[in-house]
C-alpha cells in the first residue's frame, strides 16, 4: 500500500460516509495494512489539515466523522424549511435523569420528578434512537431498565458518558444536558461540539425534595 494515498483514501470515505466510521471499518479500507496507531496519527494530521474549514473532522463514539461548524449552522439551516421533531420539556428531562442515572426504571425517573412518566415519552424517546431497554430490575414485576445508546451520544457529538456535564453540580449539568439536547432538535446535532456551561436550577427544582440524594445515590 502506498501510504502517500492513505490521508485521501480516508478523507474521502469519510466525507462520503452517512454516519461515522469506527476504526475498524476505516482499516479495512487498507485491508489491515495500516496498524490503529497509524490510522490514529493520520486522523489526527487530517483533522489539523481542516482546521479553519467549514467542516471539521471529530471523533464520536461510534467512531470518526466530518461535520459542519457550529458558527455556520444559522445558514445551513436556510436549506432545511422543515424542522425536526421536537420532544416536550418532559421528555427531555426524563432524557437527562436516564443519562446521569443509568440504567433505570421508570419508577425511578417517577421518583426524580415527582410526576408519572407518560408511556408515549419514553416511546419517542426510543425511536428517536436515544434509549433503550438494556435489562429488567430484580424486583417486583421485574421493570425494564433504560439506558442511553451510542446513537445518543454520537447525536450530542460525545464520546462517552464522561463527557456529559460533571455532576459537582446536579442541577446545572442535568439542565446543561437539556439545554444540549434542545441545540439537537433545532439542527444543530452535527454542528455544537461541546456542551453548554451548566446554567442553574430546573430538573431537580422541579424533582422536589430528595431527588439530588436519589441521583447522587
Amino acid at each position: 500500500m502506498n501510504t502517500m494515498d492513505a490521508p485521501r483514501v480516508l478523507e474521502a470515505a469519510l466525507l462520503c460516509a452517512p454516519q461515522a466510521l469506527t476504526t475498524r471499518q476505516l482499516r479495512a479500507l487498507f485491508d489491515d495494512a495500516l496498524d490503529a496507531q497509524a490510522l490514529e496519527q493520520i486522523l489526527r494530521a487530517l483533522q489539523q489539515e481542516w482546521a479553519g474549514r467549514g467542516l471539521e473532522l471529530v471523533q464520536v463514539a461510534g467512531g470518526w466523522r466530518f461535520q459542519s461548524r457550529p458558527q455556520l449552522q444559522p445558514y445551513l439551516e436556510r436549506l432545511h424549511a422543515e424542522k425536526p421533531q421536537r420532544h416536550s420539556r418532559a421528555a427531555l428531562e426524563t432524557l437527562a435523569i436516564i443519562a446521569y442515572r443509568q440504567p433505570v426504571t421508570r419508577g425511578d425517573i417517577e421518583e426524580i420528578r415527582g410526576v408519572t412518566v407518560n408511556s408515549q415519552t419514553l416511546r419517542q424517546l426510543e425511536e428517536r434512537g436515544w434509549i433503550e431497554v438494556v435489562g429488567h430490575k430484580e424486583t417486583v414485576g421485574r421493570p425494564a431498565l433504560f439506558a442511553t445508546t451510542r446513537q445518543f451520544l454520537d447525536d450530542l457529538g460525545l464520546q462517552s458518558l464522561d463527557q456529559l456535564p460533571a455532576l459537582e453540580d446536579l442541577a446545572g449539568g442535568a439542565q446543561a444536558l437539556v439545554d444540549r439536547v434542545s441545540q439537537v432538535q433545532d439542527g444543530t446535532a452535527n454542528a455544537a461540539r461541546e456542551v453548554a456551561r451548566p446554567p442553574q436550577l430546573t430538573l431537580v427544582e422541579q424533582a422536589g425534595p430528595g431527588a439530588s440524594d436519589f441521583l447522587r445515590a
